[in-house]
């Protein structure tokens, strides 16, 4: 059982990630590119690539997988993927006869590859801290890669969501072991950014679903192990 933390490690997958960030959101580097689905995806894969080099450098093996605990892929996928595509979708063709496939999509990835370095790498490697102390570090390493640092309201607010975040998420990744449910837990908060009544009834849907498929999850992996 692993008892210390390689602090080489996560100062290496932070250093990749947050420089990432950095050259995709603070510079022109990105000005080139036409499409907004490519640009949305390299903005978030700091996190993703830092673990991959970070874990490949350190033979580390990654905490999560894209299946988790689940016996076949298509059962995570079709519940946090399939799910809320379909749905969000489909009340976003009949009230307004748009479809926006390729940004749900987005989103979707964008959450993936952020999830592939905070949840199935850093929290990981934190694993032996205190679960309150795990929760501040990762939340305060993911609010910096942000890299908006105005003492606003919203900001402060923010904050105390990413903590939330990371406490909600980590019980999801604990449950799951699914990089593609951590992944749709993620990405709520970037499919509402602006709230309405129509949202608020997606939001509650998804969530209702969600939490009831983990209850329903923890009480069948309780059983197997009994």
């Amino acid at each position: 059982m692993k008892t210390k933390i390689n602090y080489f490690s996560i100062v290496l997958f932070y250093t990749i990630a947050i420089s990432l960030r950095y050259l995709t959101n603070k510079t022109q580097l990105l000005n080139g590119i036409s499409s907004e689905f490519l640009k949305i995806i390299l903005q978030g894969a700091g996190p993703a690539i830092g673990a991959w080099v970070t874990c490949s450098i350190f033979n580390i093996k990654h905490g999560l997988s894209l299946k988790g605990n689940y016996h076949q892929i298509s059962v995570p996928f079709l519940l946090y993927w399939g799910f809320p595509i379909t749905l969000i979708l489909g009340v976003e063709y009949f009230s307004k006869g748009t479809f926006s496939f390729v940004a749900v999509a987005a989103i979707l990835l964008y959450g993936l590859l952020e999830e592939i370095g905070w949840r199935g790498f850093l929290r990981q490697e934190l694993k032996t801290l205190p679960p309150l102390l795990n929760i501040l570090v990762v939340a305060t390493l993911w609010f910096v890669w942000h890299l908006n640092f105005e003492m606003t309201t919203s900001n402060l607010l923010f904050f105390g969501i990413l903590i939330l975040g990371s406490w909600g998420i980590g019980k999801v990744a604990d449950n799951t072991h699914s990089l593609l449910a951590v992944a749709a837990f993620h990405s709520v908060n970037n499919f509402f950014p602006a709230m309405n009544s129509t949202k608020i009834i997606i939001l509650g849907a998804l969530l209702a679903i969600w939490v009831a498929s983990l209850i329903i999850r923890k009480k069948q992996l309780q059983k197997s192990i009994s």
